[in-house]
């Protein structure tokens, strides 16, 4: 609406965005644009995704990296696909061991909890059976962004001095010296404003992109991670990497108030926020609402409870996955909620740093990725 004197005025809501040719949204504009130039170049929406979450690493490094998981629903000529690409633990390692070094459970940080990361094989997954460019063309904006360098936000930068800080009064030894060297030279993480590139990381992102990621399972990259893991006590082998497999699955889904939800089985955390929106399915919400906030909130406590004590390698649940889901166990928990917030125990179904992004392109496909 406008004021008498013409001043344009906006209600407090939210307005949607639209586009003929394609979208992608994230949380760094850098990366959102990386993506929407691959898709003017003729990428579809799957080049756009690699290429955004490629960039991410690169300008939110406090919040992913190339080490880490992806889990990614496609949407793809009219077909849902879902990709889990969390990587599974050392096959040498074990509870055994690490009870035997002195650990009474396993460590947050170092070279122990390393996992072998999904990220690079999703990228090449994804590229290989969606694609329309090359892998090194996708990664390639990524690799000039970390070899040229970008203006650090202020956003960015708390994140990023906030963690140096707690680095540096928790962590010494060799093991965490190369973290230091790259992301807080002289013991300095960028402040806001601060220009900041990456050689070393573009390096790395071309060869992924031009070995289609074998470099990084059983080449030059996995070589050199594994020696530096196992000269520092790690568990990660090359076998690990080499035999690596992501694993394509079919989502699952919940009906919420005339729309089908879905997200990707265990072992990620989609089955939460399927768990929650079966507990509000039939509730009225409203927005700034204190009541419905409250118990969408209260929703979500009650599913991490139960997603923290049963959902975890799918290989290995003692729970069904449909169980969670069952509508008479979800209105059960839903009776739990009260006007008071809690703090919830698991229930028991009947036995029978992270980022996102999206992208759409002008054929309508379409991708979420964590």
């Amino acid at each position: 609406m406008t004021t008498s004197n013409s001043t344009p005025t906006f209600k407090s809501e939210r307005f949607p965005a639209y586009s003929k040719k394609g979208m992608v949204a994230t949380s760094q504009p850098l990366a959102a644009l990386i993506g929407r130039d691959i898709l003017a170049k003729g990428g579809n929406a799957i080049d756009a995704a690699i290429a955004t979450a490629a960039a991410l690493t690169v300008c939110e490094p406090t919040a992913n990296g190339i080490g880490g998981d992806a889990n990614v629903i496609v949407w793809f000529e009219g077909k849902l696909y879902g990709l889990n690409a969390s990587g599974r633990a050392p096959q040498s390692i074990s509870t055994e061991k690490l009870k035997a070094s002195g650990h009474t459970s396993m460590p947050q940080f170092g070279v122990l909890p390393i996992t072998v990361p999904g990220v690079p094989k999703a990228w090449a997954d994804l590229n290989e059976r969606f694609g329309r460019l090359s892998l090194s063309e996708c990664l390639e904006p990524a690799a000039t962004l970390a070899e040229d360098g970008y203006s650090v936000n202020a956003n960015l930068a708390y994140f990023w001095n906030r963690a140096n800080d707690i680095y540096q009064e928790r962590f010494s030894g060799d093991s965490f010296t190369g973290w230091f060297d790259m992301f807080a030279p002289n013991g300095k993480a960028p402040q806001a404003g601060q220009h900041w590139s990456h050689p070393p990381m573009a390096t790395t992102l071309r060869e992924i992109g031009q070995t289609n990621a074998a470099s990084f399972y059983h080449g030059r990259l996995a070589t050199t991670m594994v020696d530096f893991l196992h000269a520092h006590g790690g568990y990660l082998s090359l076998d690990d990497l080499a035999n690596y497999q992501n694993t394509w699955v079919d989502p699952i889904s919940i009906h919420y108030k005339g729309v089908d939800v879905f997200e990707l089985p265990p072992n990620g955390q989609g089955i939460v926020a399927l768990q929650a929106l079966g507990m509000m399915a039939d509730e009225d919400h409203t927005f700034n609402d204190e009541r419905s906030i409250h118990r969408q909130i209260e929703a979500m406590k009650l599913s991490f409870a139960d997603a923290m004590t049963w959902v975890t390698d799918p290989d290995h649940m003692k729970i069904a996955i449909d169980d969670f889901l069952d509508s008479h166990y979800v209105n059960r928990r839903k009776r739990e909620i009260t006007e008071t917030a809690l703090e919830y125990t698991s229930g028991l179904p009947s036995k029978a740093g992270t980022v996102y992004l999206c992208s759409a392109d002008a054929d309508g496909n379409m991708v979420s990725y964590i």
